[in-house]
């Protein structure tokens, strides 16, 4: 078992910057990949960004040039820096990973993120 756990949300102004993390409780040099899901409020949880072993990283179109993934192999972890926020970004965002060998998809407890206009 494999336990993620997300900080770093809040609430911001339209065009400011917030930096979410997740750390996991295994080392991350066999996930095959992490990402980063969010739902926003009455909607389907969706896809942000992954990152890949190797380090190939995969945004959705609404994020391109305003969120970066990253992860850190020393710490476990892996963080989302957004900028740019806009209201449409407001969502519970989650943290996920997927090991090789490991059939299961293990997912955080969700960090709030809350843009004003």
């Amino acid at each position: 078992q494999v336990h993620l756990v997300e900080s770093g949300g809040g609430l911001v102004q339209a065009g400011g910057s917030l930096r979410l993390s997740c750390v996991a409780s295994k080392g991350i040099f066999s996930v095959n990949a992490m990402g980063w899901y969010r739902q926003p409020p009455g909607k389907q949880r969706e896809l942000v960004a992954t990152i890949s072993r190797g380090g190939s990283p995969h945004y959705v179109d609404s994020v391109k040039g305003r969120f970066a993934i990253s992860n850190d192999y020393a710490k476990n972890a892996v963080y989302l820096e957004m900028n740019s926020l806009k209201p449409e970004d407001t969502a519970v965002y989650y943290c996920a990973a997927r090991y090789s060998g490991d059939p299961n998809n293990y997912w955080g407890q969700g960090t709030q993120v809350t843009v004003s206009s």
